[in-house]
């Protein structure tokens, strides 16, 4: 095998034995299994060259990206495609508000070059330093801009790949409309690599914003979140980018993170709400004669008058981008908290935008019934209904764990909510598909499967429980 995989893309680019070692595991230390090999193709005709082998040797791949993947998608005992070294950029079109990149491309970079032509690609999440295009269309990343921007199937128009018999699909199409037949392009976003590997993809661009509004906010309730998130829509005209709600005991853990951190207020309160507003119109962007920034001006403004009425309780408004990074760095250290504090089982859930507060009180409610004394990391994409509602029992026991998921998953499936929102399914949620996903739809997920991978060679054991 190493020798044919040799013949395909070089020595240097063939790993075996201890060489592996790297890719045994990812970082959400769902599993741990050493890989058969790791190759690492330049080309998408090298991609399909593997996997026309595998087939040939009835041996399984996988396709690996940056990683970074929280349910374990991108580890086994397979031949493990790496599309680390397709790292082009092809094309930048600022008049079509497009960009041509290969699936190894990281997605900073993506940001970087498009900023570059004043323009933006919205999706980020704080794996954007090392996530990459496959992985992030594979699992149809969501992350905090969904709110304006929509999930990472929002934001592609075509793409190139592998199918899992070795044939190269060509969609890279930069059309915003075709409706010539099945769109197999949503079909492989989001499906783990299970139907093929995404090799290069056309993005959808957006206009760089000319300013941004950015604010933390202390209030008492949840219930008065989303009524504030509306009024910012409508006098903005739905420029709101970010609605991202942190509990105070959030604020504690990433103070406690470390000694430089700092919380928002001087004073704690329930409900912390990150929120940020991209403007596009001069009229919004250029400052007056005393250096005020038009759309900075009227947030403070609305939310004057929401302290006024005494529907929030303090408010702290960026005055400059160490100010707002500043804001966003706290958002995003949800991850290194959730480290920090030892075994954990993380939920990723998705309920109706006002079922948030519901779905937190009867969750920690239940928790303290299945295991007294557990505790919880939660944060939110508020603006979309994303709840990353993450909980450390009182012991590393599976069973225990196990059950804490059913019953969380009891609450979301009460409230017509999903128990998976942007992480995928990988290993990691396999028990909660068996349990959840509705029979109609496993039997044609399984359909799908067997149609495009007869051989079961594509990511096997991912994403679809056994039957």
């Amino acid at each position: 095998m190493k020798e044919q995989l040799v013949a395909i893309c070089g020595a240097k680019h063939v790993l075996t034995g201890t060489d592996t070692d790297p890719f045994a595991t990812d970082i959400s230390g769902y599993r741990t299994a050493q890989p058969l090999a790791v190759v690492r193709p330049g080309t998408t005709e090298e991609v399909a060259a593997v996997v026309r082998l595998a087939n040939d040797l009835k041996l399984p791949v996988i396709p690996v990206g940056g990683r970074s993947g929280l349910c374990g998608g991108a580890v086994g005992e397979a031949i493990l495609i790496s599309l680390e070294r397709m790292t082009a950029i092809r094309d930048i079109s600022a008049d079509a508000r497009t960009a041509v990149v290969e699936a190894g491309v990281i997605l900073s970079d993506i940001h970087d070059a498009a900023e570059a032509q004043n323009l933006v690609f919205p999706l980020t999440f704080g794996a954007k330093g090392s996530a990459r295009v496959g992985g992030f269309l594979a699992t149809n990343a969501g992350g905090s801009n969904v709110l304006r921007y929509g999930n990472t199937r929002d934001l592609v128009l075509g793409i190139e790949a592998v199918l899992p018999t070795g044939e190269i699909v060509d969609l890279m199409s930069g059309l915003h409309k075709n409706n010539s037949g099945y769109d197999l392009r949503h079909l492989l976003i989001g499906s783990e690599g299970t139907l093929g590997i995404i090799t290069a993809a056309v993005l959808k661009l957006h206009p760089k914003p000319g300013a941004y509004a950015t604010a933390m906010i202390g209030m008492q309730r949840l219930t008065d979140a989303l009524p504030l998130l509306n009024e910012v829509q409508r006098e903005t005209g739905g420029q709101v980018e970010a609605f991202e709600y942190m509990p105070q005991s959030y604020i504690d853990d990433h103070v406690a993170l470390n000694a430089a951190h700092k919380p928002p207020f001087d004073q704690p309160y329930p409900v912390n709400i990150l929120i940020e507003v991209g403007a596009l119109a001069p009229r919004d962007c250029t400052p007056d004669d005393t250096g005020e920034i038009p759309i900075v001006g009227h947030l403070e403004e609305i939310l004057a008058r929401y302290l006024e009425n005494e529907m929030i309780d303090d408010a702290v408004v960026a005055r400059n981008e160490a100010q707002r990074k500043d804001m966003w760095s706290r958002r995003e250290a949800a991850a290194e908290i959730a480290t920090a504090r030892g075994v954990r089982l993380t939920n990723d859930v998705a309920v109706p935008l006002d079922k948030i507060e519901t779905f937190l009180t009867r969750a920690d409610a239940t928790l303290q019934e299945v295991d007294p004394g557990a505790t919880t990391s939660v944060v939110s994409h508020l603006g979309d209904g994303n709840v990353h509602y993450t909980v450390f029992p009182t012991r590393a026991d599976d069973a225990l764990k196990d059950r804490i998921m059913e019953r969380v998953e009891d609450i979301v499936l009460d409230l017509r909510g999903s128990f998976s929102a942007e992480h995928g399914i990988g290993t990691a949620k396999l028990s909660s598909m068996a349990r959840r996903k509705d029979p109609a739809a496993l039997m044609a997920m399984r359909a799908i499967k067997v149609a495009l991978d007869p051989l079961n060679l594509m990511n096997p054991g991912k994403v679809l429980p056994p039957e």
